[in-house]
């Protein structure tokens, strides 16, 4: 089976500071976004992703999923991947990972996708 794509932390904190071609989308629940987001992202309950695919499908920028360490993400990218969707990225280790480099959480997240 072919291999997720996968980011760090520290690499996703570099690359989002010099360019703005990606997208992040929180799969948690709302209960776990509640205690903060990472900066400008998205929110998408992981159970609403198979009534979503076209959002997936038509986006013109790579979208870096994230949960809260990293297994939940693998599962979604994995799944869209079996969906002919490749432009999607897990956030290895997640939000647990993030906020260990000492990267900056939002309270609240930019909108949820509906």
């Amino acid at each position: 089976m072919p291999r997720i794509k996968e980011i760090s932390a520290s690499d996703l904190h570099r690359l989002l500071s010099e360019q703005d071609h990606f997208e992040l989308l929180d799969i948690r629940t709302s209960a776990e976004v509640e205690r903060g987001v990472l900066p400008n992202a998205k929110t998408l309950a992981m159970h609403l992703i198979p009534l979503k695919l076209n959002y997936f499908s038509e986006s013109p920028r790579q979208i870096v999923i994230y949960c809260r360490t990293g297994s939940r993400s693998a599962q979604v990218c994995r799944f869209l991947n079996q969906q002919g969707i490749n432009n999607v990225i897990s956030l290895r280790g997640g939000l647990v990972q993030w906020a260990s480099g000492g990267y900056r959480l939002d309270p609240q997240p930019q909108s949820a996708i509906d």
